[in-house]
């Protein structure tokens, strides 16, 4: 139970923070409020680690490694795709993430019931319902979509990677995997030199979602040590829900009918694999 609460609270906190980040970016930039908000993550888990004292774990947390280029990576893909497309669209195909530890989970072995492989195919129709424009040329993705379908790749070897480090210890997994994700982003920076400037209002909210974001890989990590990566990661996975939410309730956005049907298959595809 310990598992599945920290997991769904990771979904809660990713949930918030993949929302405002992104919308906040549209007019900023994405490396300009990522830039910030992993400074800010990095800067708050390291306090924690500190004031806990934790003692250096084995050579497993250097999992949080890979975790971190391959999440960080899908993180720039989601932030561009939602500066390209809605919202509502995008977050629910980057959210089919979960189908990958489970397919990665059978092919090590793991035996799942029906209800994983129903939410599997379900999550995979949705992502390609959702993906759809309608019109006269049905052929054509919605805006972001492909950038969508890349942060799920990112985001679902994120999961694996991390459910291991995050087993051996969730303090340094996060700050192992902050440090890294910081790194990333400099070095984009550094390469792309996009401007930095931001006010205060501006700042003070992408570093909050730095911390939201931080929050949730520390409370994913923690929750590694309480359940199989098979339903912690799935549970993680169901920040859409919130980030759609969020964008009906602030941004009013709305999605044609087929695309509705498309969010809600990918939605219910997750649920069930958690079911199983």
């Amino acid at each position: 139970m310990t598992g599945i609460v920290l997991a769904l609270a990771a979904s809660l906190s990713w949930g918030i923070a993949d929302f405002v980040g992104p919308v906040k970016a549209r007019v900023l930039g994405t490396l300009r409020v990522l830039i910030y908000a992993q400074v800010a993550g990095l800067l708050g888990v390291a306090l924690l680690v500190a004031v806990r004292q934790e003692p250096l774990p084995s050579a497993a947390v250097l999992l949080a490694i890979p975790a971190s280029i391959s999440g960080t990576l899908g993180l720039y893909a989601y932030y561009r795709g939602v500066i390209a497309g809605a919202v509502s669209i995008v977050a629910p195909v980057a959210g089919a993430s979960a189908v990958i530890p489970v397919i990665l989970g059978i092919a090590t072995g793991d035996r799942p019931g029906p209800l994983p492989l129903v939410g599997i195919a379900c999550a995979l129709l949705g992502v390609a319902l959702a993906s759809r424009e309608p019109g006269e040329n049905d052929r054509r993705l919605a805006a972001g979509v492909g950038l969508a379908i890349l942060a799920a790749i990112g985001f679902g070897f994120y999961f694996p990677f991390m459910h291991v480090a995050g087993d051996e210890n969730p303090w340094w997994a996060s700050l192992i995997f902050r440090s890294v994700s910081t790194l990333v982003i400099l070095v984009a920076v550094l390469a792309r030199r996009p401007p930095l400037r931001v006010g205060r209002v501006d700042l003070a909210i992408v570093v909050l979602v730095g911390l939201g974001d931080m929050m949730g890989n520390l409370l994913f990590a923690a929750s590694s040590g309480h359940g199989l990566v098979s339903v912690t990661s799935v549970l993680a996975s169901l920040y859409p829900i919130v980030t759609i939410a969020l964008a009906r309730i602030v941004l009013q956005e709305h999605v044609a009918r087929s695309q509705r049907v498309g969010i809600a298959l990918t939605l219910t595809g997750v649920a069930l694999i958690a079911a199983g």
